[in-house]
């Protein structure tokens, strides 16, 4: 099985299974992720996702050993035919889910793989965990959305650098560029994961799904259509029950019971 997948409490759990590799993505594995996001996200008892690799890695990216033989023979595959059929349906989907995706990076994230962590919305690293473009290292471009999520966190400037030197990234520099929103002690990252997404979990969803396409989206809008935008979502927020919720425990002074909806 190369994606271990589980549901509990309201925490769809996504687990790279292809540790011989370092979770490097093949049709199946790419394949097998994109469909439990889109399963997960139309999943009314699931409101948190998250994602993390086994063993000691997060995800290597594309697995270019499955693909010696074509290579060997002088063949060339059709890399665009896999970002338009598999990558890029991941990326998109993470990013449009209504439900807060958490990734938990234990080791090496790589090419996709980096794309992959960036797309999430909350980042926790493993001390030992490290981002590499690798890419330019094959004599490729950056894909899977890689730029456009390092120029908007890092900026043009050391975007391009990681881009075109490939220099692995610690997890301590990630944290001081923005990458990542902590990091922890490997030994502690699937306790640190679990109380993270359980806290997410038991958040107003659709608050949430609100609030992450009016952060996305920011940059695309001028300050009125940003204010417009606020309208409208604020208007579909202020119609929830958890709202109501909310406010009536304010009011009785109590922690509030939101159920999602």
């Amino acid at each position: 099985m190369v994606l271990e997948y589980s549901a509990v409490d309201g925490v769809g759990a996504l687990v790279l299974n292809r540790p011989d590799v370092l979770n490097a993505f093949n049709d199946e594995l790419g394949f097998a992720v994109l469909e439990a996001v889109q399963k997960a996200s139309s999943d009314d008892s699931v409101r948190c996702l998250t994602i993390t690799g086994a063993g000691r890695g997060f995800c290597a990216g594309e697995d270019l050993g499955a693909l010696a033989d074509g290579y060997e023979d002088g063949s060339l595959p059709e890399l665009g035919r896999t970002l338009v059929d598999r990558y890029n349906p991941l990326i998109r989907v993470l990013r449009s889910t209504p439900k807060p995706v958490v990734a938990a990076i234990n080791g090496v994230a790589a090419g996709a793989g980096a794309s992959l962590a960036l797309a999430c919305d909350y980042r926790i690293a493993s001390e030992k965990a490290k981002f590499v473009l690798a890419f330019i290292k094959v004599g490729l471009v950056p894909d899977s959305g890689a730029v456009w999520f390092l120029a908007k966190m890092v900026g043009e400037a050391r975007a391009m650098e990681l881009a075109t030197t490939g220099r692995p990234v610690d997890a301590a520099e990630a944290l001081a560029l923005g990458l990542v929103n902590e990091v922890v002690a490997a030994d502690e990252l699937s306790s640190r994961l679990s109380a993270v997404a359980q806290e997410l979990a038991i958040a107003p969803t659709r608050a949430y799904a609100l609030t992450k396409d009016l952060v996305y989206k920011a940059s695309e809008r001028s300050l009125d259509e940003q204010l417009e935008a606020e309208v409208d979502a604020q208007s579909d927020a202020g119609s929830t029950n958890d709202h109501l919720e909310g406010v009536k425990a304010f009011l009785g002074k109590r922690s509030p019971t939101f159920r999602g909806n």
